[in-house]
Order: C-alpha cells, then structure tokens, then sequence
C-alpha cells in the first residue's frame, strides 16, 4: 500500500510539471520605462505566446492621499489551444480584470 501511495504522489508531480517548452520560453521582447514618482509603463512577450503589458500614473484623491492607477492586460495560450485575454484595471475601486472567459456578476 506504501508503495503505491509513493507512486501515485511521483506521477502525481510528474504530470503537474509544465512542458518542456513552457520551462523552455524565452523573452522575445521585453521594455520598460519608470517614470519615478509619476509612475510605470512595461510590456513583454514569451516565445510561448504568452505577452503582457501594464502602465501605472499618479492620481491624487485628496490633500495628502495620492496612489497609483494600474491598467494593464495579459493574453497567453491555453490547453485548447485558444488564446485568452485579460484586461484590468486597478484604482480606488479595487482590481478590476474583464475578459471573456471571466463569469460577469
């Protein structure tokens, strides 16, 4: 029984273990600009189609209270092969992502 515990926990990791060329990807491209105190702007992409892009600017919300404000979207290649897009935003209101695949309350 010890046995065949430890063998369903071996293949168990073995099949959580991303594939070969997901552990493989390369940084295609890759910028980034920090605007200091004003904020951010970055983006990348992966030789496994997986690309992301984010900004961020200063908003003021009172005398003394000032934050970032975050946008920004990511896309990658799921297990059936469909590409899926995610658009957020990220403020006062809290993180805000919106994409197709996402149940809407």
């Amino acid at each position: 029984m010890k046995y065949i515990i430890v063998f369903a926990v071996v293949l168990g990791v073995a099949l959580a273990a991303p594939p070969q060329e997901e552990r493989d990807a390369q940084i295609i491209k890759y910028e980034n600009d920090n605007l200091g105190l004003d904020g951010y702007k970055f983006s990348y992409d992966t030789s496994n189609q997986i690309n992301r892009q984010e900004q961020a600017q200063l908003k003021n919300f009172g005398e003394d209270i000032s934050a970032l404000v975050v946008q920004g979207s990511y896309s990658y290649t799921g297990d059936d092969g469909q590409i899926y897009t995610v658009k957020y935003i990220a403020d006062e209101n809290g993180f805000q992502p919106e994409a197709a695949h996402i149940p809407r309350a």
